[in-house]
């Protein structure tokens, strides 16, 4: 995409940096959608950096090509206005290395991950200025077998099928209080 183009769209300066982390694994162009100081939060686990010197050391050693090989998201939503843009999407990986960005201490497990994911990203000018992102880390845990399926109001990968699938069950967390 032109240069002048993304300047006047979020959206693809957003699409060019989640190329970059995920696809290319191009630290160097990761941080060239970014202002000079940006700053990073992944929110259920407090990772990321402050400052461009923090950020690239973040990305460097924990995000940007230590991923999954078959890491994948799935775009659910785009709301784009007031200087922001907020994705949803499905975040979906086999965990088959460390991945200290979101399961820090967790070794890999060999377990398939699918888990909704929300960003909600703050432009300056035509760079992003930051990123706060959201999921729920128990649902995550489920999927990887460390946290108990049962006993506790959590669920699993049934979160991004619902999502993707209205027609899903909902409520099976809820006992049944008809007598």
């Amino acid at each position: 995409m032109e240069e002048a183009q993304r300047a006047q769209d979020p959206g693809a300066v957003f699409d060019a940096h989640m190329k970059a982390e995920f696809v290319d694994c191009d630290l160097d162009a990761t941080m060239a959608t970014m202002v000079a100081e940006p700053h990073l939060t992944h929110v259920p686990v407090l990772t990321g950096g402050t400052g461009g010197a923090e950020v690239r050391r973040f990305y460097g050693a924990h995000f940007v090509g230590h991923w999954p090989p078959d890491t994948k998201t799935t775009l659910i939503s785009r709301t784009m206005g007031q200087g922001r843009l907020v994705d949803e999407f499905i975040l979906s990986f086999t965990h088959t290395v460390e991945m200290d960005a979101i399961v820090p201490g967790i070794a890999p497990t060999g377990r398939k991950v699918q888990v909704p994911t929300v960003v909600v990203c703050g432009f300056e000018g035509d760079k992003i200025a930051y990123e706060h992102i959201y999921w729920d880390q128990a649902t995550i845990l489920v999927q990887l077998g460390v946290l108990p399926a049962t006993g506790l109001p959590v669920s699993g990968a049934e979160q991004a099928r619902r999502l993707l699938d209205p027609t899903q069950p909902a409520n099976h967390l809820i006992r049944d209080k008809r007598g």
